[in-house]
């Protein structure tokens, strides 16, 4: 995946009251836990820092919770005030829950030789990424040489329906349970290229399926080409997904699919767990 931002706070974020019927119903919710991250996650790259009524506005918090929270939250220096201008922002402290993921994730560390291999093998860049409802999230990235620029971060969110790691994931769900997610999806055009419809969809992971990886070229990004596989978990479920992305001005989709398929499919194979 190659160019563009795609960070969580640059998308459209849903709207506060979506699901609050389901959390008021929810008797083991701690609300305020639920508040301290809001808090934090609205900042970004387009809200860099914000000032107490913008996290108010943003948050959908009214003042005093706001103050209440953001005081909070810069004591436990996960946010810093700036004493002139009275606007907040992240500190690198918030990197503390990412670290601890990484230290922690069976995946990432069965995954990363293989990762490693494979950049080296390809000279291209390789991407380990995981589902998280209609979106995947990466969760670790070698760049190749060749990379167009580095906007795509550990931590980019994409729409799934429109990227190869995404289909390969949901190749490996039962139907009902990928159509549920492509059905929750926003599900729009982003480039003349995106395969966006769903009964195009419906074909395109029943493809993958059948061929053990999936592919997508410029359907997210102009110029991009992305070719990715399920990695499983024990019990035959995606966990992750495996690919390589490069440029279409590069190679054709023909030679994508017979330079890496093979190498992709014994990658995330390696990683699963089945």
């Amino acid at each position: 995946m190659s160019t563009l931002d795609a960070s969580p706070a640059s998308r459209k974020r849903p709207a506060i009251s979506d699901d609050k019927a389901e959390k008021k119903d929810d008797a083991l919710m701690v609300m305020s836990v639920e508040k301290a991250f809001r808090v934090l996650s609205a900042f970004g790259r387009q809200h860099p820092t914000l000032n107490l009524s913008q996290v108010a506005s943003v948050t959908g918090m009214d003042l005093s919770a706001a103050q209440r929270f953001t005081h909070t939250l810069v004591k436990l220096g996960f946010l810093r005030k700036d004493s002139e201008t009275k606007r907040f922002e992240l500190t690198a402290k918030t990197l503390d829950l990412g670290y601890h993921f990484f230290r922690s994730s069976r995946l990432v560390d069965r995954a990363m030789p293989y990762l490693m291999h494979l950049s080296k093998e390809t000279e291209e860049t390789v991407n380990l990424t995981m589902l998280e409802d209609t979106e995947i999230i990466f969760v670790s990235r070698f760049l190749s040489r060749h990379v167009l620029n580095t906007d795509v971060i550990i931590g980019t969110r994409m729409p799934a329906y429109c990227t190869a790691p995404g289909i390969a994931m949901l190749s490996r769900l039962p139907e009902a349970e990928a159509l549920a997610i492509i059905d929750r999806s926003d599900l729009q055009p982003h480039t003349p290229s995106t395969t966006w419809q769903r009964e195009s969809l419906v074909s395109k992971i029943r493809e993958a399926r059948a061929q053990g990886y999936a592919t997508a070229f410029e359907e997210f990004y102009l110029g991009d080409a992305s070719i990715a596989a399920p990695i499983l978990d024990h019990r035959g479920r995606p966990e992750g997904a495996v690919n390589v992305a490069v440029s279409c001005s590069r190679y054709s989709r023909e030679e994508v699919v017979t330079r890496y398929s093979s190498l992709i499919i014994a990658a995330a194979h390696a990683i699963s767990r089945v």
